[in-house]
C-alpha cells in the first residue's frame, strides 16, 4: 500500500496589499512517490523589499521542480541541499544586479514525506509544527537576531548570505500525524495553543489550513498569512526494500542447464555459481540478443536477506546510466525472481591475471583512468560500491571497462545499514578491518590496491586472509617488485593506499587527475610515518633497552 496524505493549503493577503508568501506541494504517485516522496514548501519573502515575493515564489517553484530531477539514490537532505544552494545563489545574484532588489530574500520551510519517515529543511522564521497524539510540537528553530532593539530581523534566509546552511531534521511517521508549515503571519498572531486547537477542530487538511489563515487575519494580523497542512492517513511498507515486496513474492527459479528455457530466454551457459548467486548467459529468443541473467540459488528461497539484497541490487542498477556499468533491461512478465543485464564479450582483470597476462604501465594507467571515471559516476549518485577488486572489473572486447557486481553497494537513500564492512580483506583499508563502515572513500583505496596488484601481483601490505587481524606498517613501494614503474605512478599508488586516510585521495576526480597528468605534474611522495608513531611501545622498549645498557656501562666504568 502506498503512503496516503490529506494535504491542503491557504495563503491570504494581509493589510499590506501585497502577498509576499508563497507555498506549494507536489504529490506524486507510484514509483516516484516511493522513491522521492511527497514534498511541501512554504516561503515568506522578506518584507519591505520589492523582491520579497519574487524570491519566495522562485525558491519554492525551483525546489518543487528540481527536487524530482535529483537521483533516487541521493538521501533527501542531500537532494534538498543540492537544489536549494543554487537557488540561494540565484536570489543573491538578482539582488546584486538590480539595485531596486537589494535585500531580496526569503524564508524557506520544507517537508518531505517518504515511506515511513519525514525529513524537514528550514531557514528563516517560517515554522514547521507536528501534531501527534494531541500534542503540538514546533520542529524548527527561528533564525532571528537576539537583540533588545532588533525584533524579527532574520539572521539566516535564502538570499541573505553566500555561506548558506540549512537546518535538517528527520523522524518516524505515525498514522494520524498532522504537519503544519506556516508563516509568521499565522504563528505570530495565533500562538501555539490556538494553532493546536484549530488543527484538532478541523480533521480535513484544507479546512484546517483555511481556518488558520482566516483566524490570523481576523485576530488583527498585519502580515500575510499562509499555511500548509498535511495529515498522514495511511503508511506504506516498512522501508524502501519492503516497498518492492511485489517483486520479492516471485519464486526463485530452479537450477538451469544449457538448452533450457525460462520466460522466452534460452539458457546458453552458466557464467558464475557461488554460495548465493547464479549468473547465466541467455539469449532472448524474440530479439536474438544475448543477456546476463542473475538470480539466487533455489535453496535460498526462505532467506529474506538474500532476496532483498538481490532486489536492491536491481533497484540500484536501474538508476545507474553510465558506459562504465552493464545496463539493466526490463524483465516484463517474468515468472521468477531474477534480473537481466547486457552481456559483453571479454574478461575480468582477475581472469586476465590468472591467465598470466602481463600488464604494462600504460595498461594499468589506462585501466585506472577508466576505473576512476566509473567510480566518479557512481559516487555522484551517492553510491558506494564497497567491493572494488580485479574480479569485479570487466574489460570487454569493445575496449570498454565496466564495473560489475553491485550486490554489496549502498546508497544514501537506503534506510538500512549493514553491520560491518563487506569486501575482500586484501583490498580493504586498515580502518575497515578495525570495524569502520565502508563508504565511497574506501572504493578509492581498493582501486589503488587493484592497480598495485595489476602491476606487481602483490599487495601493498601483503595478502590478508579473512578473520586475520594484521598490523599495518608502511606500504611496500611497488618499484621493489617492478623497477620499471615510474616515480609519478608509484607516488600516486602510495597515496591511494596510504595507511592514514587523511593522506589519500579524497575523490575519484582527484585520483583521475593524478593519473591523467602523469609525469607532467607528479604528486609528492606521501610522508613516511616515523617509527615512534608507528609503534610507540617498541620505540619505548628500544629507548629503555639502550638506557639500561648505558647505565650498565657506566656502572662498570665506575667500578674500576
Amino acid at each position: 500500500m502506498p503512503l496516503r496524505v490529506d494535504i491542503g493549503h491557504s495563503s491570504l493577503t494581509g493589510p499590506r496589499q501585497r502577498n509576499e508568501d508563497f507555498c506549494g506541494m507536489v504529490t506524486p504517485h507510484g514509483a516516484e512517490l516511493e522513491n522521492k516522496g511527497l514534498i511541501a514548501a512554504l516561503a515568506d519573502g522578506v518584507g519591505g523589499h520589492q523582491g520579497g515575493r519574487e524570491a519566495a515564489e522562485y525558491t519554492v517553484r525551483g525546489l518543487l521542480s528540481d527536487y524530482f530531477a535529483t537521483p533516487d539514490t541521493w538521501s533527501v537532505p542531500h537532494a534538498l541541499e543540492k537544489v536549494v544552494v543554487p537557488l540561494n545563489r540565484w536570489v543573491m545574484a538578482q539582488a546584486s544586479r538590480q539595485p531596486e532588489l537589494t535585500g531580496m530574500a526569503t524564508t524557506l520551510t520544507m517537508l518531505v514525506l517518504r515511506g515511513r519517515r519525514y525529513v524537514s529543511g528550514h531557514v528563516g522564521d517560517s515554522r514547521l509544527y507536528l501534531l501527534r497524539d494531541g500534542s503540538c510540537t514546533q520542529l524548527t528553530v527561528d533564525h532571528l537576531w537576539e537583540h533588545p532593539e532588533l525584533k524579527n530581523v532574520l539572521s539566516r534566509a535564502v538570499g541573505l548570505d553566500r555561506h548558506f546552511r540549512i537546518d535538517f531534521a528527520d523522524g518516524e511517521l505515525k498514522e494520524g500525524d498532522c504537519f503544519l508549515l506556516c508563516s509568521d503571519g499565522v504563528w505570530g498572531v495565533l500562538g501555539d495553543a490556538r494553532i493546536r486547537a484549530t488543527l484538532l477542530a478541523h480533521p480535513d487538511a484544507q479546512q484546517a489550513a483555511a481556518s488558520l489563515t482566516s483566524l490570523a487575519l481576523a485576530a488583527g494580523g498585519q502580515d500575510n498569512a499562509s499555511a500548509v497542512v498535511a495529515r498522514i492517513e495511511e503508511l506504506p511498507a516498512e522501508n524502501l526494500r519492503d516497498s518492492l515486496e511485489g517483486t520479492a513474492r516471485l519464486p526463485l527459479p530452479p537450477l538451469f542447464k544449457p538448452g533450457q528455457e525460462i520466460d522466452g530466454l534460452l539458457i546458453d551457459e552458466v557464467l558464475h555459481d557461488s554460495r548465493a548467486t547464479l549468473l547465466y548467459r541467455v539469449t532472448d529468443q524474440a530479439s536474438g540478443q544475448q543477456l546476463v541473467l542473475k538470480t539466487l540459488r533455489p535453496e535460498l528461497a526462505d532467506d529474506a536477506d538474500e532476496i532483498r539484497a538481490l532486489i536492491m541490487e536491481e533497484w540500484r542498477g536501474r538508476r545507474i546510466s553510465s558506459p562504465f556499468f552493464a545496463q539493466l533491461l526490463p524483465a516484463e512478465g517474468r515468472s521468477y525472481l531474477y534480473y537481466l543485464q547486457t552481456w559483453h564479450e571479454g574478461a575480468t582483470l582477475q581472469r586476465m591475471l590468472d591467465a598470466g597476462l602481463h600488464f604494462t604501465v600504460a595498461d594499468a594507467v589506462q585501466h585506472g583512468v577508466r576505473l576512476m571515471k566509473g567510480l566518479s559516476a557512481l559516487h555522484r549518485l551517492d553510491v558506494a560500491h564497497r567491493d572494488i577488486k580485479p574480479d569485479n572489473i570487466h574489460v570487454g572486447r569493445d575496449g570498454r571497462l565496466r564495473i560489475l557486481d553491485l550486490g554489496v553497494a549502498l546508497s544514501l537513500s537506503e534506510d538500512d545499514r549493514s553491520v560491518g564492512s563487506p569486501g575482500t580483506p586484501s583490498y580493504m583499508a586498515p580502518e575497515l578491518l578495525a570495524g569502520e563502515q565502508a563508504g565511497q572513500a574506501h572504493d578509492l583505496y581498493a582501486a589503488g590496491v587493484t592497480l598495485y596488484h595489476l602491476l606487481t601481483r602483490k599487495y601493498p601490505y601483503g595478502e590478508i586472509e579473512p578473520f586475520q587481524h594484521p598490523k599495518f606498517g608502511e606500504p611496500v613501494a611497488p618499484t621493489r617488485y617492478r623497477p620499471d614503474i615510474p616515480g609519478w605512478l608509484e607516488n600516486a599508488l602510495l597515496k591511494a593506499v596510504a595507511k592514514d586516510p587523511a593522506q589519500r585521495f579524497e575523490t575519484a576526480e582527484e585520483f583521475l587527475l593524478a593519473l591523467e597528468r602523469g609525469a607532467s605534474r607528479p604528486l609528492n611522495r606521501p610522508p613516511v610515518t616515523p617509527l615512534a608513531m608507528r609503534n610507540p611501545l617498541v620505540t619505548w622498549r628500544i629507548i629503555a633497552g639502550v638506557s639500561l645498557l648505558l647505565n650498565l656501562v657506566l656502572l662498570m666504568l665506575l667500578a674500576r
